[in-house]
């Protein structure tokens, strides 16, 4: 029997490079790496040794006769990927991780950030050199989107945390929790005790909309619903005495919002926070209508984020029937996702008599609507109208922010690099021993898997610049103060700096 890659893939490629007949595409070295939701195992040639359910680290791979209800359509969902194409594809070059020599065994590198990126980063550089690596956060608990940002119905994807648990017990390791650079320590000060120093820190802030009414009680962005609803503790937990919610945004995040939204509370995990559950059991929210500023073809979200909302439990899922959706639907392509989704022309003015989701495409928010707090969306576009509502959360992209004294392109949204390099703006050559990774790097755009392979191209940077002598010494020892723990326990649990 065959086995087959599910929703929860977080594309690092651990099972290509286990896979002894070469049947998971794409691989890292083929152009549609990066670009598919996920990866998929050809059935023609998967020989059933299980090798590849074992190295993935978030269990999205399964044999297709263990495959549940909800995932049983992934057995075809991997099968038609390889249509058209050859059962025994090219082996890629095999890949062999860079190293130093032992004399660099001195070498100091501070890393800012403990989530997905800084902790690929963290693992390259600890397998791959003797160098000490101190890990920075401002948090008080590392992890970074993995443990605030991943919605708390996917354990599965949590469970990459899980994989660089035995990085906080390294002997080579340091962490410093609520700890903030440019705050509690500036970027010089760790330069100068640090032969280099490699900014993870993501992109921190949501996207907002600029329409009057955004900073209404009751509108708040996806990153404060998602810190909220994994317990973090100093998020707000917004008001769920409202019957509609409008969530604005047509991403995987936004479908993860409406699904928790009107999830059954008992449903969630057992880890959920028992205040965040306590909110969700009393709350009256029966619809949300999740709005795309454009047609059903520009839809950002994947097949498999929208049919997990299929398989939601006692919870609907209907199209808003406005002009043109049918068509777009019809002619496939990406719209392709929605066909069999009920379509219905909604009563707006009529209160929802049954927990539903509402996919509305074609309306952009112009104002948000109330005096004290929100009561309602002004729309405009395709049958443009006031609807009511007492809860509307925008997700629209997340955009990078500038750290203290590191160089950022405030248009891209990100620091100017080179391959892991930081540039000066203003000489355009790189500034030695700094470095950046992740979504401050590339934007905030790939899952968690693409990391790894970013991770990788930062750390070859850095080990170049190391042999060619780049890489000035420190001035300085390391700073003891303030959050310095180790020990995966320590780096999980909630802890005062």
């Amino acid at each position: 029997m065959t086995f087959a890659i599910t929703q929860s893939c977080c594309n690092d490629a651990h099972c290509v490079s286990v896979c002894p007949v070469n049947c998971i595409h794409p691989t890292p070295d083929e152009p549609d790496f990066g670009r598919t939701e996920m990866l998929y195992i050809d059935p023609r040639s998967c020989i059933d040794c299980g090798a590849c359910a074992s190295a993935c680290p978030v269990d999205a791979i399964f044999p297709i006769d263990k495959l549940t209800a909800p995932l049983a359509h992934f057995a075809e969902r991997n099968r038609a990927h390889y249509e058209g194409r050859p059962a025994d594809p090219a082996w890629a070059p095999s890949r062999f991780a860079r190293s130093l020599p032992t004399s660099f065994a001195g070498l100091r590198v501070a890393i800012i950030g403990t989530g997905p990126a800084a902790c690929y980063t963290a693992q390259t550089v600890l397998r791959t050199t003797e160098a000490h690596v101190t890990m920075i956060d401002r948090e008080r608990v590392a992890g970074g989107l993995v443990r605030y940002g991943v919605a708390p119905d996917h354990p599965s994807t949590k469970r990459v945390g899980e994989t660089f648990a035995w990085l906080f017990h390294h002997p080579r390791l340091s962490l410093r929790l609520g700890t903030e650079v440019g705050a509690d320590v500036t970027l010089a000060e760790l330069r100068r005790s640090h032969h280099a120093v490699i900014a993870a820190v993501g992109a921190p802030d949501d996207r907002r909309l600029g329409i009057p009414g955004e900073s209404l009680p009751g509108s708040l962005s996806a990153g404060d619903f998602s810190r909220w609803v994994n317990g973090h503790p100093d998020a707000t937990a917004p008001d769920l005495a409202v019957e509609r919610a409008v969530v604005v945004g047509n991403g995987n995040v936004a479908l993860d919002v409406a699904r928790l939204l009107v999830s059954d509370p008992e449903t969630l995990p057992s880890e959920l926070d028992p205040q965040v559950r306590a909110a969700l059991q009393a709350s009256r929210v029966r619809e949300v209508v999740v709005l795309g500023r454009r047609g059903p073809e520009h839809a950002a979200y994947t097949w498999a984020e929208l049919e997990a909302l299929r398989h939601l439990p006692g919870v609907g899922l209907v199209v808003d029937d406005t002009p043109g959706v049918a068509e777009t639907i019809a002619a496939a392509g990406p719209a392709g996702a929605l066909h069999g989704v009920e379509r219905e022309h909604i009563d707006w003015d009529a209160a929802p008599d049954a927990r539903r989701i509402v996919l509305r495409f074609g309306s952009t928010p112009q104002e948000i609507l109330g005096a004290t707090r929100v009561v309602g969306v002004r729309l405009h576009g395709v049958a443009g109208r006031d609807l009511a509502a007492g809860l509307v959360v925008t997700s629209i992209g997340r955009v990078g922010r500038e750290l203290r004294g590191m160089p950022f392109d405030e248009d891209a949204g990100r620091v100017p690099r080179q391959e892991g390099r930081v540039i000066d703006p203003e000489t355009t050559a790189p500034v030695p021993g700094l470095y950046v990774v992740g979504w401050a790097k590339r934007g905030p755009t790939g899952g968690i898997g693409a990391n790894r392979f970013d991770a990788e191209e930062t750390v070859d940077a850095l080990l170049d610049d190391a042999l060619a002598g780049v890489l000035e010494a420190p001035t300085s020892a390391p700073s003891r103060r303030r959050g310095m723990m180790a020990g995966w326990a320590a780096a999980t649990k909630t802890t005062t700096a």
